[in-house]
């Protein structure tokens, strides 16, 4: 087992996996840059190193974060989500240094990582991918050319893009030929590949998730779905174990699917394989080799600790499950608690003047802020993750009601009050929900 983990992440997830850590008699070394010197993860971790003043440059540093790793006597590096964690350059020179990486393997982070490349691994190994692009596009009259082929809509898509970015939806060749030059730049800016590729865009899909778990003995299991369906802009707001919107047999084959995937390249950790569904049509859409944001209402339906599970994996344990001997027990909903303004979704950063968690059986709390803690500009504008479960999804959905009344946090503005109003949706309540709920019911 390892003994001592840096986490190169900060936030909710840091202090998650510092938790975990602790429970597993594992020391913990935080990093930190400078306006994050006073943060919770900070605060938890057994000892905490600063890596520079830049808000950000810090956290993206993968040579100085695993040089620290090894000049504190860590033996393993947990990437959390975000940042460095689906970068392969990182989990490479990890390897290289002799500390255990948290992931998957350098090769399958750059085979997964690069979208056009898990499109052929997926159609090599049977598993249903959405028409489009064979590879990267050439250029704009090839993006016309399959576009013409496939029929509008279409997805304009970064080839290394994920977390919403480098996305853009084309209702016309009108369309293709002004988004084609915006998708290269911010391909380029936010990934650094002008590579984008086309895909036939699944109007109003339901958007699934199956988290999987495989070990370096070639075993692997899925722990079921998530429906993350409820998205603004390509990014997910609230998620859902199980979807109430699948039957048994489509809950049975996309689990099938995700591990047949996971088998296909390698895969070893935690990793989620994501679905776009339609009707009775399934298509593969991409594939994260990290620990998702969602996976606590995993957690929730199954009893299973990914982190600590990742951590097994990592120091080469063997799966401790079969397939047969995961459940799903209940219902979970995370609602992601932003610091944003409810209905402009603008950052809202500053100081909390009060705050007061809400708690009581069932209900969970990941966060890394505290009463006076100044929410800075510089990262993403989640806080927390509110996260119930309950015996039935009626009672999952009161239960957050509930909850969200509760959740007290004066002095910025978040996004409770939206959460509230989706908890008494009729169309959320009776489970009837689409990547285009937001915008045609609720925005």
């Amino acid at each position: 087992m390892l003994k001592k983990i840096l986490i190169a992440n900060r936030g909710e997830i840091a202090v998650r996996i510092v938790r975990a850590c602790a429970e597993m008699n594992i020391r913990s070394v935080a990093i930190y840059t400078e306006p994050d010197r006073h943060a919770l993860h900070v605060k938890r971790a057994d000892e905490a190193h600063s890596v520079g003043e830049d808000p950000l440059a810090g956290y993206l540093d993968a040579r100085r974060i695993v040089n620290l790793a090894v000049e504190t006597g860590c033996d393993g590096i947990h990437p959390g989500y975000g940042f460095l964690s689906e970068n392969s350059e990182f989990a490479r020179i990890c390897a290289e240094r002799g500390i255990t990486f948290i992931g998957p393997s350098a090769d399958v982070i750059a085979k997964m990582g690069d979208k056009t490349a898990a499109r052929a691994s997926m159609i090599a190994a049977g598993v249903p991918v959405t028409p489009g692009s064979d590879g990267n596009l050439a250029d704009l009259d090839e993006a016309l050319a399959v576009a013409e082929q496939i029929g509008y809509p279409v997805m304009l898509k970064a080839t290394s893009g994920g977390g919403g970015r480098g996305i853009r939806r084309c209702d016309s060749a009108a369309e293709l030929k002004a988004q084609y030059p915006r998708v290269i730049s911010e391909a380029t800016k936010a990934f650094g590949s002008a590579e984008v590729f086309l895909e036939k865009c699944i109007v109003d899909p339901k958007h699934i998730e199956v988290q999987v778990l495989a070990d370096r003995e070639g075993n692997a299991i899925h722990l079921y779905e998530r429906d993350c369906s409820i998205q603004r802009r390509n990014q997910k707001l609230i998620e859902i174990a199980p979807s109430p919107q699948l039957t048994p047999e489509q809950r049975n084959y996309v689990g099938e699917l995700a591990v047949r995937a996971a088998k296909a390249v390698g895969y070893e950790n935690a990793g989620t394989v994501e679905f776009l569904v339609t009707g009775n049509e399934i298509y593969f859409m991409e594939m994260n080799t990290r620990v998702q944001v969602e996976h606590p209402v995993t957690e929730m339906v199954t009893g299973i600790d990914i982190i600590k599970e990742q951590i097994r994996i990592a120091a080469g344990q063997p799966l401790r499950f079969r397939q047969e001997d995961i459940q799903i027990r209940g219902h979970a909903i995370e609602c992601r608690i932003n610091a944003e303004d409810p209905t402009k979704f603008t950052p809202s950063p500053g100081k909390i003047l009060g705050y007061h968690p809400p708690g009581g059986l069932g209900v969970r709390v990941d966060s890394g802020v505290y009463d006076q803690y100044k929410v800075l500009p510089h990262y993403d504008s989640m806080i927390a993750k509110l996260i119930v479960h309950a015996e039935t999804r009626d009672e999952a959905i009161k239960k957050m009601a509930t909850a969200l009344d509760e959740y007290i946090i004066d002095g910025i503005k978040t996004t409770i009050s939206f959460h509230q109003k989706i908890m008494s949706s009729k169309e959320f309540i009776e489970g009837e929900v689409d990547t285009g709920f937001l915008e045609r019911i609720i925005l």
